[in-house]
């Protein structure tokens, strides 16, 4: 005697809608709705402010009414006679600011993730700045780098050392403040990096160990290679910080002296505390243009780099 084990017509027809729920289910793991409360959030604060600068660049506006003007705030703005200077300064200072905390924060994951003594202590104290008011540490900075009475100039001349005048000299006021920024943002690089290198197996570093390599051949053939994700996120977030920044160049040095340390940001400012509310808005989105001109291959280009490896 042999038992029938294959399916009835009429348990086919009741498997198959089950089937057909599990697979249009795993399209999404959540129903569309939940997306509602962040599709609604994104529109509130990103989308809706976005083209309202894009409209408003096109205008002469203030707090009551507008007035349609086409071109001319991008005009006026591009003829604003310290954009060149401002442009050339974010620039470098993205590129300073970003490079730098590419490096010190690598070679700080590096260290913190080694058998040292208290690590995790010294975890905290690398990323406590990052928690810090951007305000704050500028006008803290600006006591310290005081050319006459501040700390910083103290400490070099118990050395020998005479200390520049770090905010006032224009050959150093923006590399001042770029050193400033790197202070209190490495913190934030140095935690990436670690996630990066912590997620490597410890199976590579194991057997290089016992095929002889030294410590400077499994950092430039393991963890370089395979940390490449967290060094493009480092990469792309402090050099979006960089280009964008405002707040810490504000209050440390208002752009001065004269404007030597001015950047886009600042200039856009100093038109919008002028009353030219259109101008400056003009001004953001150029700025917003130029990041995005500058992330976005950049961006393609690190995840293309990343997918060959």
């Amino acid at each position: 005697m042999t038992l029938n084990t294959a399916p009835t017509a009429s348990a086919v027809r009741h498997l198959a809608p089950a089937a057909h729920t599990k697979r249009r289910k795993g399209s999404s793991p959540y129903p569309y709705w939940f997306y509602l409360p962040a599709a609604v959030i994104y529109t509130a604060l990103f989308l809706v402010p976005t083209f309202a600068s894009f409209f408003f660049s096109f205008t002469r506006w203030n707090l009551t009414e507008f007035t349609f003007i086409g071109l001319d705030n991008f005009v006026q703005f591009f003829q604003e006679p310290a954009l060149l200077k401002g442009l050339t300064n974010t620039f470098i200072y993205g590129l300073v600011t970003s490079s730098l905390k590419v490096v010190l924060g690598m070679l700080l994951a590096v260290l913190l993730t080694s058998r040292i003594i208290a690590r995790g202590y010294l975890r905290s104290v690398i990323f406590f700045p990052v928690l810090l008011s951007s305000i704050g540490v500028g006008i803290v900075f600006t006591v310290l780098m005081d050319p006459r009475n501040g700390m910083i100039n103290e400490a070099l001349a118990t050395v020998g050392i005479k200390g520049p005048a770090w905010l006032t000299d224009p050959a150093w006021a923006l590399l001042s403040v770029a050193l400033v920024d790197v202070w209190k943002g490495v913190g934030l690089a140095t935690v990436i990096y670690i996630a990066g290198i912590v997620s490597i197996p410890r199976e590579y570093f194991e057997a290089a160990k016992m095929d002889g390599a030294s410590s400077v051949k499994s950092f430039f053939n393991i963890t370089l290679p395979l940390a490449r994700p967290a060094t493009a996120t480092v990469i792309i977030l402090s050099l979006i910080g960089g280009l964008r920044s405002f707040d810490l160049i504000w209050a440390m040095t208002k752009g001065g002296p004269g404007f030597t340390s001015d950047v886009i940001a600042s200039v856009i400012y100093k038109q919008y505390q002028a009353g030219f509310y259109g101008l400056s808005t003009a001004g953001n989105v150029v700025l917003f243009l130029i990041v995005t001109a500058i992330i976005l291959p950049l961006s393609m280009f690190l995840n293309r780099k990343e997918v060959e490896q």
